[in-house]
């Protein structure tokens, strides 16, 4: 995590709506809750706000069509519904079997992430 930066009320109250919700939004889904609440916040100070976390480790980035955001950074895995975009987070334990797996390929590994890809219930008319 690199220094600490100023503190910043908007990245504050950016940060708590993502930490407020567990549907990994993009940033202009985030830009649309917090708008009618700070007039005067703009979709670029969103944007910069998420990747300044997303490089101090603050919240993670969900790599995709769309980046999606998420403020839990302990491992875990996720599931893209190539029908609505959507992410979402699946219980599955973290699998350290993994790493080791990795490791014997002569790699280092600190952490890792997996996505799973696939149609989600809603599209499939399941929900």
């Amino acid at each position: 995590m690199q220094g600490s930066k100023r503190f910043s009320h908007q990245r504050e109250e950016i940060y708590m709506a993502l930490r407020g919700t567990k549907t990994h939004p993009t940033a202009e889904m985030v830009y649309t809750w917090l708008k009618p609440s700070m007039p005067k916040l703009s979709l670029g100070t969103v944007y910069r706000n998420l990747h300044q976390m997303a490089e101090e480790g603050r919240i993670m980035e969900i790599p995709g069509t769309v980046v999606r955001f998420d403020a839990n950074t302990a491992p875990h895995t996720h599931f893209l519904c190539c029908e609505c975009g959507g992410v979402s987070d699946l219980d599955m334990p973290y699998d350290s079997e993994l790493d080791q797996i990795v490791e014997r390929n002569g790699c280092r590994v600190q952490t890792h992430s997996l996505m799973f890809y696939g149609v989600c219930p809603v599209c499939m008319g399941q929900e």
